[in-house]
């Protein structure tokens, strides 16, 4: 062959007796197929050849086994950020006059994907201000699909009673949809409880080192798993391979980071908690937490790393904090190694008007902290300056 020709067909090495220990990053668009029906067979499995990286590739495979594993799934599909594996999971399983009951307390994203669904499509969607199992109970109806739940709420850290929820959406009929981001799998298991569908932003702990997007949506039934595939493939919100082999890179390190994360956090909220500038603490692990009890039969390893508290001086003072931080960034994600805070009112909950904050637990002075894995005592010296 000539050099323009050898250039585009370079010889592969082979793998004889052996094979490589870190997962290799699969780049290729396309696979070419020998057999003409077994092309064509390719398009219909999520299981099948891997054929074209919309539909199935050997990084992002090699990612969505991993997490299946972690999080007790039989299958799940990787998506492009967070917000795409919510809106994957919710617009393939919903259809026009459907009804959802979605706990109040939820990230902004999730609750304006909710208020479009339901004013263009129709779909009907019902809140719980206290996801008790009586206001889930007195919610449903005969037409609910999906109920949606977050683990641990972001930001206000109410977890979610997952075991006796999702035995009454299942009685009903009705899909338990879980957001884990907060708490991943190495705190909870929300298919164990009974959830029929777990969704990550891995942007946050599963990547966990701020240098990725990405999401994930991990099934329960292989059934729902592969009809939701074929949704996947149409709307092209397919996961990256290059971001799918650095959250796989990560996870090796999320028991790790995760037990880090939880310690520091633990002793930040305590002396948060005390500080005498600050209203209120929103940590899980806080025995004044409203769902702290929930939370120890529920949570195992840690109470998560991102909560928020309340300053007493309303937006005026976040603002003046958010300037005197050092150590802590001031940004719009979490789950990073390094500390990261935010002012959600003006920020990830910014599609959300007063009254609506307001029912949600957010104030105007209300700050999201997610505490990374620096010493504990440097974490608090930077804060501990800035808040006096």
């Amino acid at each position: 062959m000539r050099p323009e020709t050898r250039a585009v067909h370079p010889r592969l090495p082979a793998q004889a007796g052996s094979e490589p220990i870190a997962l290799p990053l699969y780049a290729a668009s396309t696979w070419a197929f020998d057999d003409p029906d077994v092309l064509a067979d390719a398009f219909h499995s999520p299981h099948g050849p891997f054929l074209y990286s919309r539909m199935t590739n050997p990084t992002v495979r090699a990612l969505e086994n991993a997490v299946a594993d972690l999080e007790g799934g039989a299958a799940s599909i990787a998506t492009a950020s967070g917000m795409a594996a919510i809106n994957l999971v919710l617009q393939a399983s919903l259809r026009t006059g459907d009804h959802v009951v979605a706990q109040r307390r939820l990230y902004g994203g999730a609750a304006t994907t909710l208020r479009d669904l339901s004013e263009r499509f129709g779909i009907v969607v019902d809140y719980l201000d206290d996801a008790t199992p009586d206001a889930l109970t007195a919610a449903l109806r005969p037409d609910t699909r999906i109920v949606y739940l977050e683990t641990i709420s972001n930001p206000t850290g109410h977890v979610a009673d997952l075991p006796a929820l999702s035995a009454i959406a299942r009685a009903a009929g009705a899909l338990t949809v879980v957001d884990n981001t907060f708490a991943t799998p190495m705190l909870c298991r929300p298919i164990a409880f009974g959830a029929d569908v777990v969704v990550h932003s891995v942007t946050k702990y599963l990547g966990g080192h701020h240098d990725v997007v990405g999401g994930i949506a991990v099934f329960a039934d292989p059934a729902l798993h592969e009809k939701v595939w074929h949704y996947n493939v149409e709307f092209g919100v397919a996961a990256d391979p290059f971001a799918a082999w650095l959250t796989a890179r990560s996870l090796q390190t999320l028991p790790l980071r995760m037990e880090r994360h939880c310690a520091n956090a633990a002793v930040i909220a305590e002396r948060i908690e005390d500080h005498p500038v600050v209203m209120g603490t929103w940590y899980p692990g806080l025995a004044q937490n409203p769902t702290h009890e929930i939370a120890r039969r529920v949570l195992s390893g840690g109470f998560g790393g991102t909560f928020a508290f309340d300053l007493a001086g309303g937006r005026a003072a976040g603002t003046e904090l958010s300037k005197r931080v050092r150590l802590a960034r001031l940004a719009p994600s979490l789950g990073g190694t390094g500390t990261t805070l935010m002012h959600p009112a003006s920020t990830s909950h910014r599609q959300l008007d007063e009254a609506q904050l307001a029912a949600v637990g957010i104030g105007e002075g209300t700050i999201r902290i997610s505490v990374g894995i620096e010493h504990v005592e440097d974490i608090w010296d930077d804060l501990d300056q800035a808040l006096s």
